[in-house]
C-alpha cells in the first residue's frame, strides 16, 4: 500500500465515519480489502491527529466539548514543535523517547515518515503507538518497575538495560525550564532520563514556551547535558538568547 493509498483510505474512513457516526474494523477492512491491522493502524493515525477516538472494535468521532478552541490552540502548538523535532531525525536512527510528557507523544505520527528506525522507550503507551506505526520501527523497552506518576518504568534495572546500549538521539519533555538550570519536573524520579542522556549522543528537549520561567526545584537535565530545545514561536527573545548563551541550538517550530 503507497503513502499515497494510505492517505486516500485514511479520508475515506473521516468521511464515513462523518456521515455514519461510528465504523468498526471488521466493516472498514472488508470495504477497503486490506487486513483489520492496516485499519487499526489507520485508527490509530487519525486519533492521533485528533481526527476520532478510538472504541472497541472501531471508533467514534470526537465529542463536540472536547474541540474547543483552548484545547485546539495547544494541539497546534504540540504539533508544530513535534514536526520540528521530526526534521532532526534521520532514517535508521536510534532514538529514545521519554514518558510522561504529551508533546514527546506529538512526535510519534511524524515517525511514520522515517525508515529503519530504532525506538527506546520506557512508556507502555509509546510502545503501543509505536506499534501502530506502518513503517514498522525496532522498539525497545526499558523494562523496570512502574512508576504511575510518571506513567513509565524507572528503576536500577531500566537504567542498567540502558547502560548497555546507545543512541543518537534522546528526545525529552519539561515540566519547566529554568533559564540558568536547565530543565526541571514535579517528579522526583529523575534518574533514569539523567541515564538516557548519558547513552545518546544528542539531547532534544521539547517544549512549550510557556514552561520557560517555572523554577520547580527538582532539577532533571543541566544545559551542559542538552544540545537542542525546541519550542514554539511564544518564546521571548531575550529568553531564547540567554537559552543559546548555554550552548544550547534553539529552533522555532
Amino acid at each position: 500500500m503507497t503513502k499515497r493509498n494510505t492517505q486516500q483510505r485514511r479520508r475515506a474512513i473521516i468521511d464515513l465515519l462523518n456521515s455514519s457516526g461510528e465504523v468498526s474494523v471488521e466493516a472498514l477492512a472488508e470495504q477497503f480489502s486490506t487486513s483489520e491491522v492496516t485499519i487499526r493502524k489507520d485508527l490509530a493515525a487519525l486519533e492521533s491527529n485528533g481526527l476520532l477516538l478510538r472504541r472497541y472494535g472501531g471508533a467514534v468521532p470526537v465529542p463536540q466539548e472536547l474541540m474547543s478552541d483552548p484545547v485546539e490552540k495547544v494541539s497546534v502548538r504540540k504539533q508544530a514543535i513535534a514536526k520540528a523535532a521530526a526534521q532532526l531525525i534521520r532514517d535508521h536512527n536510534r532514538i529514545i523517547l521519554d514518558s510522561g510528557s504529551s508533546t514527546t507523544s506529538a512526535l510519534l505520527p511524524e515517525l511514520s515518515h522515517k525508515q529503519g528506525l530504532v525506538v527506546m522507550t520506557n512508556s507502555l503507551s509509546i510502545a503501543n503507538a509505536l506499534r501502530e506505526l506502518e513503517n514498522e520501527p525496532t522498539i525497545l523497552m526499558t523494562g523496570g518497575t512502574w512508576d504511575p506518576k510518571s506513567e513509565g518504568f524507572q528503576g536500577q534495572l531500566a537504567e542498567q538495560i540502558l547502560r548497555s546500549y546507545n543512541f543518537d538521539q534522546f528526545f525529552i519533555g519539561a515540566d519547566g525550564l529554568d533559564l540558568e538550570r536547565g530543565t526541571t519536573t514535579f517528579n522526583e524520579l529523575y534518574s533514569l532520563s539523567r541515564v538516557m542522556a548519558e547513552v545518546a549522543r544528542e539531547v532534544i528537549v521539547m517544549a512549550e514556551s510557556d514552561k520557560i520561567g517555572r523554577k520547580i526545584h527538582n532539577l532533571e537535565l543541566p544545559w551542559s547535558a542538552i544540545k537542542v530545545l525546541v519550542t514554539d514561536d511564544g518564546i521571548d527573545a531575550k529568553d531564547k538568547q540567554k537559552i543559546e548563551q548555554q550552548g544550547v541550538q534553539v529552533i522555532i517550530g
